[in-house]
């Protein structure tokens, strides 16, 4: 027996000798392997953007969740409130649909909205506060309604309760869609909440 157990260890040394392996009693550890998707930005500049318009923050997508990135939309001085939520959720919607620019990319940043997308007001009886958008909601990936969910809830396109009428070209009724924590985390498998707005 002592011997058969002799020649089995004799016979895995040469085998790990053969792979290139050399046995070790210290052990290691290396750590987790290294991301390559950053989904960090620098610092930005806020009194450039300041000057360049109103600051705002849009959700774009890195790795599997949703980060917020600032950008900013110009709105003209003067515009009725109605007026100017319109103007603000069409300015966020065209910066959800820009590339990334090199910097974001590189950091890992990209975007599932796509460009062309227009927004417009309520319609009689509906809450003041409603979007119309020319697509659908319901014909939008999971990935870009829940980066305009989002990003028109944190901002002044809604009333700032983290939730936003949405509708449609059609004649089909708004709903209140929320963003929630769990379409924070992960947009491409859990679609903004929504409800009827019928009575609000």
């Amino acid at each position: 027996m002592a011997a058969a157990r002799l020649g089995a260890v004799s016979g895995l040394a040469v085998l790990l000798a053969g792979c290139g392996i050399r046995a070790t009693e210290v052990p290691t550890n290396y750590g987790p392997a290294p991301s390559r998707v950053r989904c960090s930005l620098g610092e930005p500049d806020l009194a450039a953007q300041a000057a360049r318009g109103l600051p705002v923050q849009v959700f774009l997508l890195c790795g599997s969740s949703l980060v917020t990135v600032d950008r900013t939309v110009r709105v003209p001085g003067g515009a009725a409130d109605s007026e100017r939520r319109v103007l603000v959720a069409q300015g966020l919607l065209d910066e959800l649909a820009a590339p990334p620019s090199p910097a974001e990319k590189e950091a890992g940043y990209s975007t599932d909205v796509r460009d062309g997308i227009t927004v417009g007001g309520p319609r009689g009886g509906e809450p003041e506060d409603t979007l119309r958008l020319s697509m659908a909601p319901g014909r939008l990936t999971s990935y870009a309604l829940a980066q305009i969910v989002c990003t028109f809830s944190d901002s002044t396109a809604a009333e700032g309760d983290g939730s936003v009428v949405l509708g449609g070209p059609g004649t089909g009724p708004p709903r209140r869609y929320e963003c929630t924590d769990e379409v924070r985390a992960r947009p491409g498998s859990k679609e903004p909440p929504s409800r009827d707005v019928a009575g609000e």
